[in-house]
Parts: C-alpha cells; sequence; structure tokens
C-alpha cells in the first residue's frame, strides 16, 4: 500500500483552521497516490499549555470525525488521527480514530498516559491499541508511547502496521545554557529517530505523522514565565527493520512524506528492555515527568472535567476542491 504521514503547522485551540488545513493536507496526499493517510496527534488543536484547549475538544462523532469521513469516502482511502475528544462521561481523551473507505470507524485508540503539561486537557485510556482495519491488523501509538516499554508489549508480534503521531516540543534554551543545549541535543535526537527505532522493536513498518512550527505559552508551575520553542521530530515511514523509506523534516514545514510499505510483521530486531521507559531518560526530563503530571491532573480536575463538547459545523473549505500546490510531498527512498 502507498500511505502518507501528514506534517501540520497548528494553530493552538484554532479547530476551524486546522481541520481545513489537514483536510487540504489530506486531498494533497490522496492525489499522490495515498491509499493510508495519517494525521498527527492532536490535529484538531495542536498542544500547548493554553486554557483554550480545555474547551476545544469535541463530541466522538463531531467535526473531527467527520472530517475524516469526508476524506476517507471523497478518495476511498483509509484515514487516521488523534483529537481532544470529550466523550459522554464529561471526560476528554486523546483518541486515535481510524476511519475505512466507507466512512466507517474501524477503531479508536485512547492514548493512555498524558505526557507533562497533556494532563492538564485530557485523561489516559486503557485499550491495547489493536485495530482490525479490513484485514490489516493496525496498531495505534501516539507520541511518548512511542517511549514506553509498556507500548511495545501491547503490539509486539501482534500488529502488520504501525500509525500514529506527535506533537513533541523543544526544550528552550536556559540557564545555564550549557545544560539546557545538552538536554536539547538528546530530545530532538529521539524525536528524530524513535519512528525507525519503534518499528525494530515492534517488528512492523511505522507511518508517524507530526506537529511542526514554533509555540510559545505560559509554563506549569513557573508563574510569569512563557515557553517558547517548537515541534520537532518530523514526519517519517520505516518498514518493519527500522529502515526510514521516506521523511519530511520539521523544518520543511506542512506537507507529507509518503511511501509505498507492505504491512506485515517481521520478527523485531531489537528486544525492549526491563524498565518503564525505550530509551532512558535524563533526571531534568523524569523530574519534570512526575511534576507537570502532578500539577496537570489538578488543574484538569479544576479546569477541563465535564466542560461541554465544542460544537463546531463542519464547511468543507472551497479549496479543498481544487488542486492545492501548497503542500508538496517530500519523498526520500532510503538506499
Amino acid at each position: 500500500m502507498r500511505v502518507a504521514a501528514i506534517q501540520l503547522e497548528p494553530a493552538i485551540a484554532d479547530v476551524a483552521a486546522n481541520l481545513d488545513a489537514c483536510e487540504r493536507l489530506a486531498d494533497s496526499a490522496a492525489r499522490a497516490g495515498a491509499d493510508w493517510v495519517v494525521l498527527p496527534e492532536f490535529f484538531s488543536t495542536g498542544i500547548a499549555f493554553e486554557p483554550e484547549l480545555a474547551r476545544a475538544a469535541m463530541a466522538p462523532d463531531g467535526a473531527a470525525l467527520q472530517m475524516l469521513q469526508a476524506v476517507a469516502t471523497r478518495h476511498r482511502i483509509t484515514i487516521g488521527g488523534s483529537f481532544l475528544c470529550r466523550d459522554g462521561d464529561g471526560e476528554a481523551r486523546n483518541a486515535f480514530m481510524l476511519v475505512l473507505p466507507d466512512g466507517s470507524v474501524a477503531g479508536r485508540h485512547d492514548k493512555d498516559l498524558p505526557t507533562m503539561w497533556e494532563n492538564s486537557f485530557y485523561v489516559g485510556g486503557h485499550d491495547d491499541g489493536v485495530i482490525d482495519a479490513d484485514g490489516v491488523t493496525v496498531g495505534a501509538a501516539l507520541c511518548w508511547e512511542l517511549m514506553r516499554t509498556q507500548t511495545v508489549r501491547r503490539l509486539r508480534g501482534r500488529v502488520d502496521l504501525v500509525v500514529g503521531g506527535s506533537g513533541w516540543w523543544s526544550i528552550p534554551l536556559w540557564q545555564p545554557t550549557a545544560l539546557s543545549r545538552r538536554i536539547e541535543r538528546r530530545n530532538a535526537s529521539l524525536a528524530n529517530t524513535v519512528a525507525e527505532r519503534f518499528a525494530r522493536f515492534v517488528g512492523a513498518p511505522v507511518v508517524h505523522a507530526a506537529n511542526a512550527g514554533r509555540i510559545e505559552c505560559a509554563l506549569p508551575l513557573a508563574p510569569g514565565v512563557r515557553y517558547r520553542g517548537r515541534l520537532e521530530g518530523g514526519a517519517v515511514i520505516a518498514d518493519g527493520d527500522g529502515r526510514v523509506l521516506a521523511r519530511r523534516t520539521s523544518r520543511e514545514g506542512p506537507g507529507f512524506a509518503i511511501a509505498d510499505v507492505v504491512p506485515r510483521r517481521v520478527a523485531p530486531r531489537d528486544e525492549p528492555p526491563d524498565r518503564f521507559w525505550l530509551h532512558r531518560r535524563q533526571l531534568t526530563a523524569a523530574a519534570s515527568w512526575y511534576a507537570h503530571r502532578l500539577h496537570g491532573r489538578r488543574h484538569y480536575a479544576r479546569h477541563a472535567r465535564g466542560l461541554p463538547p465544542l460544537a463546531l459545523e463542519r464547511r468543507r473549505p472551497a479549496s479543498a476542491l481544487q488542486n492545492d500546490q501548497k503542500a508538496p510531498a517530500h519523498r526520500r527512498v532510503a538506499r
């Protein structure tokens, strides 16, 4: 099959603009021959520590899913991505929906553990992330799920294809600058290689969509301090041995990576370690993970739980009817 991993520059909490941008990019990928299209994590909102996100979660059958269904049926393709979803119990979740060419929903995966300040906007899920898509067994994994051993254990040897995406932010250049530069080099290296390394642990091709661009927002636990950084990692497609078939770097902006893959499980190349994280975390990153998690859970309970879902009427953008030239494909075949 030919698969495309979308790269989006999101407008934080501007759901209408993001859905229009995603539809244009997905249409372009389908016209380039993609049978499957994968959108990034939080494709409807982006992610930052901004209070508007609390009210940007949509109902499971709301405008985000309707956009996926419109693209799927228009081009007769399979398409998926994750968005902030407000369920009937009043809880928001980071829900990945996979939609088949007839517009039906093949399945849903809720990200298991929110990452750092994400805890302020949704709660984790408990499913195994395995979805049957017309005979292709798909594993869904979002952002730092690709960083955890428990994700490998639920998908390893069980899936023919892994799909998902990230909203992975950079480490700012703070004092002491030598330390922050070193931490960011490690962070960027992980963001740039996590998808292909995950393929080696699971033994299946990985289609990894991404958010890109610069973001600025408040910083939890630091009143008056602004976070200024960028989203990194890029859109990547890798085979089951971890060989990169196509990549679009974060600095290349909106667009997509596209390549042909064979959806099948192979013998995993790497053994997962006997610990929580697949890749060792530095002390600063580990401390931030736990501190932001505790803060975020309290923030979510006070400011986000039980809000009504965002009601947004979907109108297909006129530009989606045209042959969009603003999002060229970027394909790089590994040699």
